[in-house]
């Protein structure tokens, strides 16, 4: 009887595959973490109304006290200000009195960007306490020149007046907030992690279980991205109140989406097979996913990657899902369009199948080389 030895692997590929490993497990945490720990807001778009003297006057503190995070843009007054902030184009704005006493208003989209929002927050703190200092100021000035006898005296039968101090509040408007089930958009941000995963996860089943045509795999994707689309959406807006808007148009958003993410897989597998899908999923994971704006706003991300993401699908993907939800008067045509090409792109290399032309070919040659084989065997024994 013979004895079957396995085969072992030897210690100089082990402590490769080990290191190897490690190295991945690397890649994985800065890319997780890159957006995060980089994070820095800068050239922010904010609005400001008022009149020039006030305009200066106020650009000036605002923009040396936050070293270049924000990027201020003049409007005529609040109507256009508000517009440019629901239409996306401005994440807040600082509307200014027409008279120093009157209380400046500061506009905030919470819906936007909490961390923007918050910045907002500051800067109408920034503004009251500036308020406040100027109003002090002027009320010691007024004291010390009644004291000092430079103030003008009562007239005749006049009754000296009091000082009164002027109550100046800075208010702060939320002009886009979030939902009463998401006050703190926590859902909202969470939806891109199932959204993701889950496109990734269709392209690789579809691309390494499903056997045949490329063409069966593209109807596998379609009704697997529709499915998902349904029921993501019912879950993120029915259950957690996350979504906003119409249920069908989102789930249409959320099924594109998917598609786009799942196609990029199963269109490298077409073109490089079990290869393709893997570096179809590292791009994906690795590198679309960090700088799609999901874990930080794009104006945080160091350009100019933060702009990149939003070419990739998964930032197309939360661009387009936050706009339907909390912004429709903000134009959706740039992320519809962008993952509608990048669907239809991943859905052609997948129809190509460059790897399932090869196999047939490949088979053929191994049973022609088979059937040398055996025929050789067979004279061998006559």
């Amino acid at each position: 009887m013979s004895t079957r030895t396995e085969a072992t692997t030897p210690w100089p590929k082990l402590v490769v595959i080990a290191c190897a490993l490690s190295i991945v497990v690397g890649v994985v945490l800065l890319a997780f973490s890159w957006p995060a720990v980089t994070a820095s807001a800068h050239d922010v778009p904010v609005g400001i109304v008022g009149a020039d003297d006030q305009v200066d006057q106020v650009k000036d503190r605002v923009e040396d006290a936050s070293d270049g995070a924000i990027a201020l843009t003049r409007f005529d007054d609040r109507k256009d200000a508000v517009a440019a902030i629901e239409q996306r184009d401005a994440f807040g704005a600082i509307v200014l009195g027409s008279s120093p006493t009157d209380a400046p208003e500061v506009l905030q989209a919470t819906a936007a960007s909490s961390q923007i929002a918050q910045m907002m927050t500051g800067i109408a703190q920034q503004l009251q306490q500036q308020i406040d200092a100027q109003i002090t100021a002027t009320v010691e000035k007024q004291v010390n020149a009644t004291l000092s006898g430079q103030a003008p005296p009562p007239a005749a039968g006049e009754t000296p007046q009091p000082f009164e101090v002027p109550e100046v509040t800075v208010t702060t408007t939320d002009v886009v907030s979030l939902s009463d089930d998401d006050p703190n958009g926590t859902g909202l941000t969470a939806s891109m992690f199932p959204l993701v995963i889950g496109g990734m996860l269709g392209g690789i089943v579809i691309s390494m279980v499903l056997k045949g045509s490329g063409l069966k795999r593209v109807v596998a994707l379609v009704i697997y991205a529709a499915g998902a689309g349904l029921v993501l959406t019912g879950v993120l807006q029915g259950i957690y109140g996350a979504l906003q808007g119409d249920y069908l148009l989102n789930a249409a958003a959320m099924a594109l989406s998917i598609a786009a993410i799942s196609s990029t897989i199963t269109g490298l597998a077409g073109l490089l097979g079990a290869v393709g899908a893997g570096l179809g999923a590292a791009f994906t994971i690795l590198l679309a996913n960090p700088i799609s704006g999901a874990m930080a706003p794009v104006a945080f991300i160091v350009q100019p990657w933060g702009a990149v993401g939003q070419w990739l699908p998964p930032g197309a993907a939360g661009t387009l899902i936050r706009n339907l939800s909390y912004f429709p008067d903000a134009s959706t045509v740039f992320p519809w369009m962008l993952l509608a090409i990048w669907a239809c792109v991943g859905a052609v290399f997948t129809v190509i199948n460059l790897p399932g032309r090869r196999s047939p070919k490949l088979s053929e040659h191994s049973q022609l080389g088979a059937g040398e084989r055996a025929s050789a065997t067979a004279h061998a024994a006559v």
